[in-house]
């Protein structure tokens, strides 16, 4: 299949926009970087959908915070934002019989905060060095080269 063809089959695809954050803490150790248990052997990060309609949409960041906070219950006060770092995953999945083209905006921000205050739609949480957190989300590439693009970003930024 040509390029374009893939790229029509994308634009003819229901699409979906969310943002998170991948938060992390400094410890002894290094970086420990929170992922949420949501079951099945399915870790990631604080994200979710943006509200709003059209032109009164929340931005991503807007987004990302507010998830993060109802996911973890760590404030906006409690995070300390890298404006400098932005990255984003692609990927396609099906609800029902749809396929849907997912955009999932990334943001990164530090805190001091280590005790979580998980949501109902997870079963759990935890705080990982980066060499475990990459183990535990190694079925998802997308997300697992969001976590090197934090980490080499938090590694350059200390030196």
């Amino acid at each position: 299949m040509a390029v374009g063809q893939n790229v029509r089959i994308l634009e003819m695809m229901n699409r979906e926009i969310s943002a998170g954050i991948i938060v992390y803490r400094r410890t002894l150790t290094g970086p420990k970087f929170l992922l949420l248990y949501h079951g099945g052997h399915y870790w990631n990060f604080p994200k979710g959908h943006l509200e709003g309609e059209s032109e009164n949409k929340e931005t991503s960041l807007r987004a990302a915070i507010r998830e993060t906070a109802e996911e973890t219950g760590i404030s906006e006060t409690d995070l300390k934002i890298r404006s400098s770092f932005k990255t984003h995953e692609k990927y396609v999945f099906f609800s029902g019989k749809n396929q849907i083209f997912k955009i999932v905006i990334f943001y990164l921000a530090e805190t001091k905060i280590r005790e979580v205050k998980i949501s109902e739609e997870h079963e759990g949480f935890g705080w990982f060095l980066y060499k475990d957190a990459r183990q535990l989300l190694k079925s998802y590439k997308d997300s697992e080269a969001v976590l090197k693009k934090a980490n080499d970003f938090i590694r350059e930024k200390s030196s």
